[in-house]
């Protein structure tokens, strides 16, 4: 029960101090076609260009949602860990609060949910 609850906040820790969390982005792999140019004489039609540019504008939207639900799940993750201190400190060796074990549960929910959008897969 002590391991999962320092797991829980060691892996809080490292939510924070994750590079990824600091608002750095990564820009999408682009298609063949448009990292090498045209033969001449063969420029792509014009409704391809615009389907490619939509493309890139939802993608880009959908990466800025993404890493403002980012920012929203740190800075939740950020109060519950300190709302948990606060119950851990008001406990000690003999007394375990239920709302230390619920709150540990909250954040290990939230930091997986974090660490999923990180990487890209929600």
């Amino acid at each position: 029960m002590r391991s999962r609850f320092v797991f829980v906040l060691l892996l809080t820790l490292l939510v924070f101090v994750s590079p990824l969390s600091f608002g750095q982005t990564s820009t999408p792999p682009q298609d063949f076609p448009a990292k090498h140019p045209s033969l001449p004489g063969q420029e792509p039609p014009p409704e391809d260009e615009n389907a490619a540019r939509q493309e890139k504008e939802m993608a880009k939207k959908a990466n800025e949602e993404r890493q403002a639900q980012l920012k929203r799940d740190t800075d939740k993750l950020f109060q519950l860990s300190t709302e948990l201190k606060q119950y851990v400190d008001k406990t000690n060796e003999n007394i375990l609060s239920l709302d230390v074990i619920k709150k540990a549960d909250e954040i290990e929910k939230l930091a997986h949910s974090v660490k999923t959008k990180m990487r890209g897969l929600n």
